[in-house]
């Protein structure tokens, strides 16, 4: 319970940042919020520290740059994949395509 408790700080305290940077509206965080918890991000990534994958900012710093980032980033939510961030895979994840789109461009848009 510790670590989903670490998880949902994390995942506020970088929200607030978020908007306070002018990234994201209310209706923006409150939306992204909502859908990480949805469809379970949460239990496996925190916004600024590895848990079983890796940090949402680190996934933005390894990508900085690479024009096919969303697509390969959307793929690899989608089908699942491994080998990248270490030894335990990501699970394909049945998300509409429209959501991996949004999380996949939130993810991208940290600093």
């Amino acid at each position: 319970m510790e670590l989903k408790k670490r998880f949902l700080v994390s995942l506020q305290v970088l929200v607030v940042r978020l908007k306070q940077a002018g990234i994201l509206s209310d209706a923006d965080a409150k939306r992204h919020w909502q859908l990480l918890k949805d469809k379970g991000c949460t239990a496996c990534h925190a916004n600024d520290k590895k848990v079983i994958g890796p940090a949402y900012k680190e996934v933005a710093k390894k990508y900085k740059g690479d024009a096919g980032a969303a697509k390969k980033l959307e793929a690899k939510v989608k089908a699942g994949g491994g080998g990248v961030w270490g030894t335990i895979p990501m699970p394909p994840n049945n998300v509409p395509d429209a959501d991996i789109n949004t999380i996949v461009e939130w993810v991208l848009s940290m600093q």
